[in-house]
């Protein structure tokens, strides 16, 4: 490998390794200073990792969250701030759950049905935001909180018996979807089920590192993220590059519920996951951006959902968990702009050295030149 790849390779890795440091010595201070052990806490969730049962959940977690966070990566590239994700994502799944309990076709036309049905209205929430992005210069933070909130209403109005609600106890649901829209998991005997979804997760990550590698598209979506002006100089239309890249993550954005909605829930009821749209930024930010650095950043995530619980019955918080998330999001921040200085200053002292060396080279060929006369 080059010198130029090494040391790139040293960057993408460094940054999330530091973070993650940072945030295990953090929530150990922090459980030393409530008079806990610090190391103990660790132990156990590391652990239950290695149960088959807790491996099924982390892994159906996961690729949930790997969804949202490439949805939010999609953005990032292009200097975008998709706050909305989860909106996004919950309005996308309700009205997934909504056709599939009133259509009825062939599993063969359900299912991408069902798919269509999500990325549409998800490209189309989305699409308000960034709309009104290009048109009137609305900041896409302040447009998807706002529409994150007409989304929660949408939805509490859609339960409404009268409306698309069905009633079952004091849950509000959208009624049993149909069968032919439900895809089956891989069953692992007593360890669980995997979602058959899982599948879509990994298919996005190839989609998302050949779109942005290997196509005109993508080419342009980075240049846009990097530099509007200079991309606008070369052809790029910014205002078209921005609605797409809003459409594009809001369509995948409402994929992230799919696996757990046609997967195991059939339906979408009151205990369905929320939150997933911003922890989906904590866990991009983690892995960078990158479709192989988000999966395991989702993964870690994952793990500490699903090890946490154990926490609980050994006398300790299992909020632990939460707090060291939110550490790690705070630690992405500090050390990604450490990594970014270190990389920068190792950058100038090489170019220092190749231009010192290019003197010396000019001058003893000068000095050559002289003798030689």
């Amino acid at each position: 490998m080059k010198k130029f790849d090494k040391e790139r390779v040293l960057l993408a890795v460094a940054g999330p390794v530091i973070a993650l440091a940072v945030a295990f010595v953090l929530s150990a201070i922090v459980l030393v200073a409530s008079g806990k052990n610090p190391v103990e806490p660790f132990a156990l969730m590391f652990e239950q990792a290695g149960y088959a049962d807790v491996q099924v959940l982390i892994v159906n977690q996961a690729s949930m969250y790997y969804i949202a966070a490439l949805a939010v990566a999609i953005g990032f590239r292009m200097n975008l701030f998709n706050i909305g994700v989860d909106g996004q994502y919950q309005l996308g799944a309700m009205m997934a759950a909504i056709v599939g309990a009133h259509a009825n076709l062939p599993a063969f036309l359900q299912v991408p049905l069902l798919l269509l049905t999500a990325v549409f209205t998800g490209a189309f929430w989305a699409g308000i935001a960034g709309f009104l992005k290009v048109t009137r210069g609305v900041s896409e933070v302040v447009a998807t909180i706002m529409l994150n909130a007409i989304a929660t209403s949408l939805i509490v109005y859609m339960w409404k018996p009268d409306v698309f609600g069905v009633k079952i106890g004091n849950n509000s649901t959208t009624g049993e979807m149909y069968e032919s829209g439900w895809i089956p998991g891989i069953d692992l005997g007593a360890a669980g089920e995997i979602y058959g979804l899982v599948i879509l997760a990994v298919l996005l990550g190839i989609g998302y590192w050949l779109t942005l590698n290997r196509t005109r598209f993508g080419f342009d979506l980075r240049a846009s993220g990097a530099s509007s002006s200079a991309a606008a100089a070369s052809g790029v239309d910014p205002k078209r590059m921005v609605l797409t890249a809003m459409l594009l993550s809001g369509a995948i954005a409402a994929l992230a519920g799919l696996p757990i909605l046609l997967g195991d829930s059939h339906t979408y009821n009151l205990n369905f996951p929320t939150g997933i749209g911003f922890l989906g930024i904590g866990i991009a930010l983690l892995g960078r951006n990158s479709p192989v650095g988000i999966v395991f950043a989702a993964l870690l995530w994952a793990w500490l959902d699903k090890a946490s619980p154990e926490l609980d019955f050994h006398g300790y918080d299992k909020e632990i968990a939460v707090i060291m998330q939110g550490l790690i999001v705070l630690s992405v921040v500090g050390s990604y702009e450490a990594v970014r200085e270190w990389g920068l200053r190792r950058q100038q002292r090489r170019v220092g050295a190749e231009l010192a060396a290019g003197h010396v080279l000019g001058a003893n060929n000068t000095t050559k030149e002289v003798a030689g006369r």
